[in-house]
């Protein structure tokens, strides 16, 4: 049985939340990842940056459904949805646009958990981390090389 610790790489490219999205950009298509976390100083993990969440950008904004009832008006959407849409479609910076707390994984989880979760999910890059600092990453790629040795 192949654990995650087998396949990650472990020379991990990230960035911080203070990073510009275009320097996400850069990175992400530089080195063809779908994925970046992001860390702070102390190397914890704090979100990831995926090119869905830069794609998201070119979005049109969400034009909220309500109706009215006694001259009130009732929105269908939550307000705090959509103040969460229009941060991501205005992002200047990565903390503005990443997902925070994403799905990671541990040295030693098992090989067919995070294929089932990249399956199930539409997971492309799982971040690694021990103790909650960051020590690898899995993407779709790493296990594809597994199914060649």
């Amino acid at each position: 049985m192949q654990l995650v610790s087998d396949i990650m790489t472990t020379r991990v490219v990230t960035v911080n939340k203070d990073t510009a999205i275009t320097e996400a950009t850069r990175l992400l298509m530089e080195h063809h990842f779908n994925g970046l976390p992001v860390v702070d100083e102390d190397n914890h993990l704090q979100g990831i940056i995926c090119q869905s969440d830069i794609i998201a950008q070119q979005k049109k904004f969400p034009m909220p459904t309500f109706f009215t009832l006694f001259d009130g008006i009732i929105p269908f959407t939550s307000t705090s949805h959509l103040e969460k849409e229009i941060q991501k479609i205005s992002a200047a910076t990565v903390g503005q646009a990443m997902t925070p707390d994403p799905v990671t994984a541990t040295p030693d989880t098992n090989l067919e958990e995070i294929a089932e979760l990249m399956v199930t999910k539409n997971y492309h890059t799982i971040p690694v981390t021990k103790e909650k600092k960051l020590v690898g990453i899995v993407g779709k790629e790493d296990i594809l090389k597994t199914l060649t040795s």
